[in-house]
């Protein structure tokens, strides 16, 4: 349930400023049912994806990121681009609070890949130290790639680095050693790095947050990963009888295909459908005058 809860909370990052909060609220409540529960039961215990094509996902890479990436591009593009996007130069709010959740995210990251061994054992304490070391490694290369890139290492690249990591690592958290765990989180800034600039820059797609590029990107590339790291050659834990690299391969670009097909066409129906009742997104006035005010009546800061 925490799982369920938290996915939806991923996607929403990606409409900040424009989405109507009724909307969301019971957009949310539709999808959790219709996307999110289903894939859950594919996935895990026993689905159909992991007992007949042998999908792997120990903690979420394609049941929590994989959809929530893809649903929250797909309610991006629905939605549409906050005003000034892409020409206005739209800033972290506070890189403070950033670094600070993102800190709040990484300790909460242990339980999440933890957790998902089911017990306090030799396979939460690899998930958990796998995890650590997948988002230490790409929170230090993204800072990299950005002081070639534009000059400077950021606060906030290092969060997003960071949580690249994280979400990379995931699907494969409790299956590998800690040393494929490191190469996990080198990928994760090099393929989600360049993969904001292409949905902002070139597909102009105002995904404010990045989820897709970050969470879904990084959870798609870690449960294909999976596939070859999870051998004893490299110190995984090995594959299950009748699979091979070849095999595992082709259940993980099943599972991820067909649950990013999936989540794009659920997320379409679900949108519209609340949007029957409750319009997608604020007006012009609403937006510009700010929805912590238009939405909730309060500021995050009273300067006055």
């Amino acid at each position: 349930m925490c799982f369920a809860l938290i996915t939806p909370a991923l996607m929403a990052g990606a409409w900040v400023d424009r989405a109507r909060f009724g909307w969301v609220v019971g957009f949310c409540a539709l999808w959790g049912l219709i996307v999110y529960a289903p894939v859950a039961h594919w996935v895990w215990g026993g689905g159909w994806l992991a007992t007949k094509f042998g999908t792997m996902d120990f903690a979420g890479g394609i049941v929590v990121h994989t959809t929530a990436g893809i649903s929250a591009l797909v309610v991006a593009m629905l939605l549409g681009k906050r005003a000034g996007f892409p020409k206005t130069l739209m800033l972290p709010h506070s890189p403070s609070l950033t670094m600070a959740g993102a800190a709040l995210l990484w300790v909460g990251w242990f339980g999440f890949n933890g957790g998902s061994a089911l017990a306090a054992n030799d396979d939460a304490a690899s998930a958990i130290i796998n995890t650590h070391v997948a988002a230490c490694v790409a929170a230090l290369v993204w800072l990299a790639i950005e002081k070639v890139s534009v000059g400077k290492p950021t606060s906030v690249g290092f969060a997003t680095g960071a949580i690249a990591g994280l979400a990379t690592v995931t699907p494969a958290a409790g299956y590998i050693a800690p040393g494929a765990a490191m190469l996990f989180g080198a990928l994760a800034a090099v393929v989600c790095y360049p993969m904001i600039q292409i949905v902002k820059q070139r597909l102009e797609i105002d995904d404010s947050l990045d989820v897709f590029a970050v969470h879904g990107v990084g959870g798609m590339l870690g449960s294909v990963l999976l596939a070859a790291f999870i051998s004893e050659s490299f110190g995984g834990i090995g594959y299950a009888q009748g699979m091979d690299l070849a095999r595992q391969l082709v259940a993980q670009i099943a599972g991820v295909g067909i649950v990013a097909l999936w989540s794009a066409f659920a997320t379409v129906v679900c949108a519209l459908m609340v949007s029957m009742v409750i319009p997608m997104r604020v007006t012009e006035d609403e937006e510009r005058e700010g929805l912590d005010i238009t939405s909730h009546g309060e500021r995050a800061w009273e300067m006055d």
